[in-house]
């Protein structure tokens, strides 16, 4: 029988369970990636863990690099997944009324989202050195950090910072230094800095660098 207007009950329960279907697995992408690393980890497995046909996943997702840039996405995001990173902090930016409240907003999103993502950040890089398709990938999301750190730096701008004539792509550079993955592995999982230390840290380089 066709769907038609007039029956959309069916469409609605099929996309809900290919959401569904694609979270599934993503998940368990991401702790095979984890537990046994991105090179020895098939698609073949990902499916039989997942309990789905292989070509469901590349139909879902996509390859294999394509999987562990959605796992990257799904740990950054967290619990705000559907929505997007980009999406939520913009809102969060926008409620913020001067640089300080900017910067603020930065610092804690970097204390939230790194405990969540950082190991994926690491599974990356490892692959990243054995598999040009990574290395592609790595180069392409931070490529994407800094164009986002930009709109960042806009906002400090706009609020009165970047007064000791930084430009916005210099501003963008510091946020995604100071924000980068090797930053927190260094200071936290390395060194042994508490979370709020960590968010501290962030908060007062920050904002004496861009205010």
């Amino acid at each position: 029988m066709f769907e038609t207007m007039d029956n959309p009950v069916p469409r609605g329960r099929r996309r809900i369970q290919s959401v569904q279907t694609r979270e599934l697995i993503v998940a368990t992408a991401g702790e095979l990636f984890l537990a046994n690393g991105y090179t020895a980890t098939s698609i073949e497995a990902i499916a039989t863990q997942a309990g789905v046909a292989i070509q469901t996943i590349y139909n879902s997702v996509g390859n294999k690099p394509a999987l562990l840039s959605a796992v990257l996405d799904a740990a950054v995001a967290g619990p705000h997944s559907p929505s997007t990173v980009l999406e939520f902090m913009r809102e969060r930016v926008a409620l913020a009324t001067d640089v300080p409240g900017v910067v603020g907003v930065l610092a804690d999103w970097f204390a939230e989202g790194m405990p969540r993502s950082h190991a994926v950040f690491t599974a990356i890089s490892q692959a990243a050195a054995v598999d040009p398709a990574v290395a592609a990938l790595r180069g392409s999301r931070a490529v994407q950090r800094l164009s986002n750190y930009r709109q960042a730096a806009a906002a400090i701008r706009q609020r009165g910072g970047l007064a000791n004539g930084m430009s916005d792509d210099d501003a963008a550079a510091v946020i995604f230094t100071l924000g980068h993955p090797d930053s927190y592995a260094t200071l936290v999982a390395n060194f042994g800095w508490s979370l709020p230390r960590y968010r501290d840290w962030i908060y007062t380089s920050m904002l004496s660098a861009l205010s």
